[in-house]
């Protein structure tokens, strides 16, 4: 490991955080690409940003999560005491099997095909009930009036959260993103993060006892009795897995929105395109996920020696980061001008939401609930303008790329 770092410390190809990086990853990642498409950087992990690549890591067995060895090898042994650390350490989004085929199978169900589409009419009502509430004032910050209520919303109703304690979680801030990122997090960064899981945790242990009470249709009381008919899963998986299945239920799609009308206003054509033709925005929600993922990058960590990435040996135990955005602007599968925004382009299959047992639980939630929100928005308020197109505020986070804000007027 030593000699890894050692090699990449004068290599200024992938640097996440910076302001430049932030603004604008694209160019950095189609360098990445022509020059090291299996990058190692300045932290001793590999980077791959081809298509090819990126897609057999999140698909292959070879490659798996061992989430608490990595944070060990980052930061040292007494990292797991911590509570965001101890928390996110029993996501299902950090396990491999056989715990996570447990977590997933618990959850899979609520998030059906059938059961997804039936949830079409709520999201409408939602949607419709958000913009006739700030329709009159002829302004609006599309992030956290709009494209923030949708999501929080939906995710209340499926996890059973009363509606008295609902306004909290909309006035909620969105700082968690900074845990996901590849650059370790600063001592203030992990003492912040503990006080949001601490209030996390506390408040759902409540909620716990409620439903306990008072079962109701919905996930949580859905997972208690599964808790309570064996042991299928621990309290402290409960808590850390509603708490991800909270933050992954709306982040996601917010930064989805976001991104996606802000594309749609920096390319007039497309979006005169599917204001003239609506029934383009199932597709244009596809191409939204290909042109500007709302999640940038996915970790694995190598089970065995891998003898050959991309012309790279990596040896078992070392971690890879997969570069989704720039996967997902590769011209080697998407040949027609993959950094400009078409609606219209055919099979567009980004790898936006993952692969493999990781693929996202919720993908056709998010895309129901952006295809709802968007096309209703350009139907309600065609005149719509956004009053900073040019030099959008992004939010300071590299793996869950999304606006701070997006103020529009009509």
């Amino acid at each position: 490991m030593t000699e890894h770092v050692q090699a990449a410390t004068t290599d200024p190809l992938f640097n996440p955080l910076s302001p430049d990086f932030i603004r604008d990853p694209y160019p950095h990642y189609e360098r990445l690409r022509s020059t090291d498409p299996v990058h190692l950087n300045v932290h001793g992990a590999f980077v791959t940003s081809r298509h090819a690549e990126t897609g057999l890591v999140l698909r292959d067995k070879r490659f798996g999560k061992d989430y608490v060895e990595r944070q060990i090898r980052r930061y040292g042994t007494k990292i797991m005491e911590e509570p965001v650390f101890r928390s996110m350490s029993h996501w299902m989004l950090q396990q491999d099997p056989p715990d996570h085929t447990r977590l997933r199978s618990l959850v899979v169900k609520a998030f059906t095909a059938r059961r997804v589409e039936d949830m079409r009419p709520r999201i409408q009502e939602v949607v419709d009930q958000t913009l006739a509430a700030i329709i009159g004032q002829g302004h609006m910050d599309l992030i956290e009036d709009f494209a923030f209520r949708l999501p929080v919303t939906i995710i209340c109703d499926m996890l059973g959260i009363p509606e008295d304690h609902r306004e909290v979680f909309h006035k909620s801030s969105r700082y968690g993103g900074r845990l996901l990122d590849p650059v370790p997090l600063t001592l203030d960064e992990i003492k912040q993060a503990n006080a949001g899981t601490m209030m996390a945790q506390m408040y759902f242990q409540q909620l716990f006892e409620l439903r306990r009470r008072t079962p109701g249709d919905d996930l949580i009381t859905q997972l208690l009795q599964a808790e309570e008919a064996g042991s299928k899963l621990t309290n402290e998986e409960l808590t850390a897995n509603i708490t991800l299945l909270f933050g992954a239920g709306h982040e996601t799609t917010v930064n989805l929105i976001g991104n996606g009308l802000l594309a749609l206003h920096r390319h007039p054509d497309q979006l005169a395109l599917l204001k003239s033709d609506p029934s383009l925005i199932t597709n244009a929600i596809e191409e939204f996920l290909r042109y500007d993922s709302s999640v940038q990058m996915t970790g694995r960590v190598t089970l065995e020696d891998i003898e050959d990435l991309g012309g790279k040996r990596i040896p078992k135990g070392e971690s890879v980061l997969c570069l989704l955005g720039s996967a997902n602007r590769d011209p080697a599968v998407y040949p027609d001008r993959p950094d400009r925004l078409d609606i219209t382009r055919p099979n567009v299959r980004p790898l936006s939401f993952g692969g493999g047992i990781h693929f996202c639980l919720g993908a056709q939630l998010a895309r129901i609930e952006a295809e709802i929100a968007i096309a209703t928005l350009l139907r309600r308020l065609p005149e719509l303008k956004l009053d900073n197109a040019e030099s959008p505020q992004w939010r300071p986070t590299f793996v869950l790329r999304g606006l701070k804000e997006l103020p529009a007027s009509w």
